[in-house]
């Protein structure tokens, strides 16, 4: 039976997730930690995701189920919130699925703590050949301070590269939520980058647990990245709506050198996966006439970025015309080969190092087979 006032609240939006959602609720139902309620918010769903939810509340009366018109993500995530009752909160995507102990250990950590968030491991699950991959993403542990938990403030510069974006691998302590006004913003792609980072910002206790809890399924055509041609400026959206609300919460002084040197790496990834030539197009010349300039990148040397090469990539983008760009495509491939050899090859020599260093030779060797070469 549901309490009055449950120790996690998961929030799970949903649509035309009838392929996935059975092994996403199995996961979630069978936790070790069963004082929680699981609030199922259909985002105008057009398959039977709808029937299996309600197939799954008839025997468990933890799960709540809200409808509303498709809306995206974002606006479900907000209509989850708007009525959630526990004591932390859970935001978890309908097509990936967890570990037995996931919300125990991570609420355990947070409680311990007296955490704001909490912030876990997780792995990606290859949808086409159904297998686990070896690496574990969610945290940056070359970026972290010594000592956890910590406070934002305390360790600045590198906040926004310490942890991976999604809201999905995080717990967060639903008063600190309400207390700042924290949102998801409404748009399709990018939608809790926002809510991500500037919780991130403004928290005075954040706490990590060093375990795998979470399987992201990747190799799915519901992946908001198969679609990112639709929205192709959303990634902008919201970072620039961080940076006026870190400049509104006067937070901007704390946060203003993780912010550019994020933000340009946002920027710079989601043009290079863009699908179409139109949704690249746009993006390109916005990004070139004014977006690079509205997100503060302009205002600084090339001795404030981390990575020089990524200064010199948006140097050249303002420099170049989309239709040069276009017009020299044999050079446009070469540079992205020379991207990913300048930006892959520290990146393997230091995950190499560091995983060699902690883990061992076989575990590095398995996370570089499956990161850089599968």
């Amino acid at each position: 039976m549901i309490s009055a006032s449950p120790k996690v609240s998961v929030i799970i939006p949903i649509y035309n997730s009838e392929r996935y959602l059975h092994q996403c609720i199995d996961s979630i139902i069978h936790q070790t930690l069963s004082d929680i309620e699981i609030i199922c918010v259909d985002d105008g769903s057009t398959d039977v995701s709808l029937n299996i939810l309600h197939e799954y509340q008839y025997s468990d009366d933890r799960i709540i189920i809200v409808t509303k018109e498709n809306a995206g993500a974002g606006a479900a995530r907000n209509y989850g919130l708007d009525i959630a009752r526990g004591e932390y909160l859970s935001f978890l995507d309908s097509d990936d699925f967890f570990d037995p102990h996931f919300l125990e250990k991570i609420y355990n950590r947070c409680l311990c703590d007296n955490a704001d968030i909490g912030i876990f491991k997780y792995k990606k699950y290859d949808d086409i050949s159904h297998r686990c991959l070896q690496m574990e993403f969610g945290v940056f542990e070359w970026y972290l301070p010594t000592t956890i938990p910590f406070s934002a403030k305390s360790f600045p510069d590198y906040l926004f590269e310490m942890f991976q974006l999604p809201a999905w691998n995080k717990l967060f302590k639903r008063e600190f939520i309400i207390h700042h006004n924290l949102r998801f913003q409404e748009i399709y792609r990018s939608n809790d980058l926002l809510f991500t980072l500037l919780s991130l910002a403004s928290a005075e206790t954040i706490t990590v647990l060093d375990e795998v809890l979470l399987y992201y399924r990747i190799g799915i055509q519901s992946n908001c990245q198969s679609t990112n041609y639709k929205h192709p400026l959303n990634f902008y959206t919201a970072l620039f709506e961080l940076k006026n609300e870190l400049c509104t919460r006067d937070l901007w002084r704390y946060f203003e050198y993780t912010y550019i040197n994020m933000a340009l790496m946002v920027c710079l990834y989601n043009l290079k996966t863009l699908e179409g030539t139109n949704s690249f197009e746009h993006a390109y010349t916005f990004l070139r006439d004014s977006g690079f300039n509205n997100l503060g990148f302009s205002s600084h040397s090339i001795g404030y970025f981390h990575d020089k090469w990524l200064y010199w990539q948006c140097v050249n983008i303002q420099k170049t015309p989309c239709s040069d760009f276009f017009r020299r495509n044999l050079l446009r491939r070469l540079r992205f080969i020379l991207y990913a050899l300048r930006y892959f090859a520290p990146q393997l020599l230091d995950y190499g190092l560091w995983h060699l260093k902690h883990k061992g030779f076989r575990y590095t060797f398995n996370v570089i087979r499956d990161q850089y070469f599968i």
